[in-house]
């Protein structure tokens, strides 16, 4: 069965050969830990993340503050850990997106074949020759800051790696004498999809979503620290990043390097996983 199309393969060489190899582990447990510490933010803050304190901006840790604060004199810490929900639910969006919309796209250029798959294919190739990024600056600079537009644009911009994908699979799948006999039964072809087909590639699509879900957070970081992404008072490692370029330069760097140290860490543990995922996937059909 085919594997799962990674947009950057060099990340591939940050793999192990065991599939409980150390790095996949810690790369997992890192990621888990990530997704556990946005679900429980609100209750693990020590400070409101919007509480100014200009008197005591770009004041290293405390005990109050164990991070310091930033050039407003907002809490560090607390901003990372309420930071970790939008910069988590962003790349959710684009990944539920385009996976969605990805994957009926696919199985239907390769289920119905013909005229469609032509149309389908080349509309696909159109986005796929057109940069994430800049379809997503350019929905911005007319909708205006937030989380929505830039999430919308990158799931579109996403969509053909995942409907490429699908297409391929769906073709193999297809091939296969039981959906042949499902079809001369006299089964439709929504049936043997939804019932055979889609649960058989399920574990390559959402290995390639894992993968997709570790891009679309560093689109979406880069975004917000180009000022393009969610308001300036939400809390976002992108938008952190961004605010702490004052700080740096006064020689306060933590309210800057962490969010973007947390933004490179779980980019690579989700493509560690999901990478991983794959490989799992194709040794067991191959």
């Amino acid at each position: 069965m085919t594997t799962a199309l990674t947009r950057r393969p060099g990340l591939r060489g940050l793999r192990a050969s065991s599939g409980r190899s150390p790095l996949h582990l810690l790369s997992l447990a890192f990621a888990a830990g990530v997704v556990a510490v946005a679900l429980l933010a609100p209750w693990l803050a020590p400070h409101d993340p919007n509480a100014v304190d200009l008197g005591a901006a770009l004041a290293g840790p405390s005990p109050e503050h164990p991070l310091g604060v930033d050039a407003a004199g907002r809490d560090t810490l607390s901003r990372l850990l309420l930071g970790a929900r939008t910069s988590l639910l962003g790349p959710l969006g684009v990944v539920i997106t385009s996976t969605l919309v990805g994957v009926a796209v696919g199985t239907a250029a390769a289920w119905r074949g013909g005229r469609l798959d032509t149309l389908l294919s080349r509309g696909t190739e159109l986005v796929f020759a057109f940069p994430g990024v800049l379809l997503a600056v350019l929905v911005v600079s007319v909708y205006g800051e937030g989380l929505l537009a830039p999430v919308v644009a990158l799931g579109v911009a996403y969509l053909p790696y995942v409907s490429r994908l699908t297409r391929s699979l769906v073709l193999a799948e297809r091939a296969r004498p039981h959906i042949s006999a499902y079809r001369v039964q006299g089964h439709s072809g929504l049936q043997i999809c939804l019932r055979h087909v889609l649960p058989a590639i399920a574990p390559v699509v959402l290995a390639q979503a894992t993968i997709n879900f570790g891009y679309a957070l560093m689109d979406l970081a880069g975004l917000s620290f180009l000022g393009l992404g969610v308001p300036p008072l939400t809390p976002d490692w992108g938008r952190m990043v961004f605010d702490g370029q004052t700080a740096v330069q006064y020689g306060y760097p933590l309210s800057a390097v962490l969010p973007c140290l947390l933004v490179v860490l779980t980019v690579v543990a989700f493509n560690v996983v999901g990478e991983r995922w794959a490989d799992r996937v194709a040794r067991r059909d191959g």
